[in-house]
């Protein structure tokens, strides 16, 4: 770092609380300010991956790669959530507050990040972003992967910088060793693996000197993290071919600035970071042989380029969700905590505005839509060998999370042994060939008179949210079996929920019939 840069990180710095007894009081501060609005979420009725998840965990250890070869996703999560369910329990507060922790977590890990890349100043700037950040708070109270993906893309990001640019060559390991973690986390990490390669190769052709270094410091530490990758990669490569994500449209070019602005909180605050944290930047910038302006670059080239590359590969092969953008929250917000940092005063006043747009505006109560709530309705009226009915495939598990033991279980694509995960092989043709006559009425002709069936279809009144190859269709199979099971004379409609008009716009809704003859 040059001098005059040094100078003035001294100088800002001095304010700061830096002695180790201060420092800490402000981290648990932090902690604890961050606890007291994010606990307010916990507890909430699961929504549809969340049933994935404590079903999948519910699997012996050794079972868990096993069953999510049919799901898709890497298996380093839901083995976490399998020991941690054997300890806490199974219930969405139990289970949600393993996510909560990873999102706690992020506070002094970001503290440590701006801090021993930029100086203590930039520490405390990205370590207050973190504490309050919405996305993290939205998948703080979530049983699914996403702040544990946060939290190992910014050490990640923060390694692979202290590695490559500022030649502390031991973080070269501890990058392979978070990388490898992600890799067995979500595979969006490939994105960020590459987008990390090619940033080393820019660093290598950019530092003549470290060149050689550079390259093969990047070539044992690549290598090692693919090296542990190695054994699940023929799995990853048969989710590829058969399980995919069918439910994903092609991504546009508005959905990067809606992917920026998720990250971000919000339009409004994402504007006022862009304007002030990119005013601080921009000093940095401008001293175009300040290893800083590297550091930044570096950082930008992770965040900005996993999310082109993640855009990109998605025009080819749709997997695009906003819940993936865990991947570049890391490094994105420790660029903006620097920025800010380095725009003095107006940084200041611009966290403490950020800070009052991010705060949580209060946990509003599930709606009536949801599993839980439609469940709770209808569950007093099921018994042992009545049927259920889910023409939404995927929402089975957070049904037989809520319903009853003894139930027998039906979705659009046939009738379901295990509703503790989902079969994603090949689920599109398998859904373009199912019928209803030939999926649901088996079900309907075997039930004994005086037994019911629970018809659940999710609401798709927001047709926006149902365009893709395999929504659409879910939402054509669902009108077909309420028409059939509402045309057939043997059964009678007995109870709806929620009962009355409903302006939801997702969730659920149920349907009871009794079979009353044969």
């Amino acid at each position: 770092m040059a001098p005059l840069a040094l100078a003035r990180s001294r100088v800002a710095d001095a304010r700061l609380p830096v002695t180790p007894l201060a420092s800490a009081a402000l981290v648990v501060a932090l902690i604890l300010v961050s606890l007291a609005l994010r606990a307010r979420g916990i507890g909430g009725a699961f929504w549809i991956d969340e049933g994935l998840s404590v079903g999948i965990s519910s699997f012996p250890f050794a079972d868990i790669p096993g069953t999510l070869r049919l799901d898709g996703s890497p298996p380093l999560y839901y083995l976490m959530l399998h020991g941690w369910m054997a300890v806490f329990g199974t219930s969405e507060a139990a289970t949600q507050i393993l996510s909560l922790i990873f999102a706690l977590a992020a506070i002094p890990v970001g503290l440590w990040a701006g801090w021993s890349l930029f100086g203590p100043r930039a520490g405390w700037f990205v370590a207050g972003l973190f504490a309050l950040n919405p996305f993290l708070t939205a998948y703080s109270h979530e049983a699914r992967m996403y702040s544990l993906l946060v939290l190992l893309a910014l050490v990640a990001g923060a390694a692979f910088v202290h590695a490559f640019v500022l030649d502390h060559r031991r973080y070269a390991v501890l990058f392979a060793v978070t990388v490898a973690l992600m890799l067995y986390t979500h595979n969006w990490t490939v994105f960020f693996l590459a987008a990390a390669g090619l940033t080393c190769l820019a660093i290598a052709r950019r530092r003549r000197d470290r060149r050689k270094a550079v390259l093969l410091d990047g070539a044992l530490a690549f290598g090692g993290a693919l090296l542990v990758w190695l054994p699940w990669v023929p799995t990853l490569a048969f989710q590829a071919r058969n399980t995919a994500a069918p439910w994903s449209n092609v991504p546009s070019l508005s959905d990067l600035s809606e992917a920026l602005s998720s990250v971000l909180g919000g339009l409004g605050p994402t504007i006022g970071l862009l304007l002030v944290a990119g005013t601080g930047l921009s000093h940095i910038i401008r001293r175009r042989r300040d290893t800083e302006r590297l550091e930044l670059l570096t950082l930008a080239g992770l965040g900005l380029g996993t999310l082109l590359i993640a855009w990109s590969a998605s025009q080819f092969s749709p997997a695009w969700a906003l819940r993936y953008m865990a991947v570049i929250v890391g490094p994105l917000v420790l660029l903006a905590g620097v920025g800010l940092a380095r725009a003095g005063r107006l940084g200041v006043a611009a966290l403490a505005l950020v800070a009052l747009l991010w705060l949580p505006k209060g946990v509003q109560p599930d709606p009536s839509t949801t599993e839980k709530n439609v469940v709770s309705a209808v569950e007093s009226y099921l018994g042992r060998g009545d049927v259920v009915v889910s023409t939404h495939p995927e929402r089975l598990t957070v049904l037989d999370y809520y319903l009853p033991r003894g139930l027998t279980y039906v979705t659009s694509l046939g009738p379901v042994a295990d509703a503790r995960y989902m079969d994603w092989r090949d689920v599109l043709d398998r859904l373009r060939e199912a019928r209803a006559s030939e999926t649901l009425g088996p079900a309907l002709d075997n039930l004994d008179t005086g037994k019911d069936i629970l018809l659940v279809r999710p609401v798709t009144e927001n047709s926006s949210n149902w365009k893709a190859d395999w929504t659409e269709l879910v939402r054509k199979r669902s009108t077909q079996y309420a028409r059939l099971l509402r045309k057939d004379p043997r059964f009678v409609r007995r109870v709806v929920a929620p009962d009355g008009p409903d302006a939801a716009t997702n969730g659920v809704r149920a349907t009871l019939y009794t079979k009353v003859h044969d």
